[in-house]
């Protein structure tokens, strides 16, 4: 499976992809950036070790009615997504072989180790609310 690039014409499909998935893994890039260029060849290899999983790429600027207010502070910036519990988020290297490694291990936590990750600090309390991607297309959406 390829990942999908959420435009502003396929929002709405997306949204309802991600309704029906488990797990999302997001890309948050921009189009100016030299290491988002050569890194979306890495997170396409990403999202076919992976294809159980929803993979989308997001370019920040162009979607910026979707991703508002989100703290951005490198890129690329991976969110990791479990239904509406977000596992990750956060500015990655540009590594495919970690970023492998992190799908996989937040994938083999039980959905009980993911809530209570998920609240264990004031940063992750927040990606729950500031970062849930279903959540933030569903806004743009309305």
């Amino acid at each position: 499976m390829h990942s999908l690039t959420l435009t502003t014409d396929n929002r709405g499909d997306i949204a309802a992809t991600l309704a029906s998935s488990h797990w999302t893994v997001a890309c948050l890039c921009a189009q100016w950036c030299g290491t988002c260029g050569t890194y979306r060849t890495t997170f396409e290899e990403l999202a076919a070790r992976h294809p159980d999983k929803t993979f989308v790429w997001i370019d920040i600027e162009d979607q910026a009615e979707v991703v508002g207010d989100l703290d951005i502070e490198n890129f690329p910036t991976l969110l990791i997504q479990h239904e509406d519990n977000v596992a990750f988020f956060g500015t990655v290297l540009p590594d495919g072989a970690l970023a492998h490694r992190m799908v996989q291990a937040q994938a083999a936590l039980s959905a009980e180790e993911l809530a209570a990750l998920s609240h264990s600090s004031a940063e992750r309390r927040n990606w729950q609310t500031e970062s849930n991607l279903r959540t933030l297309l569903a806004a743009a959406l309305a």
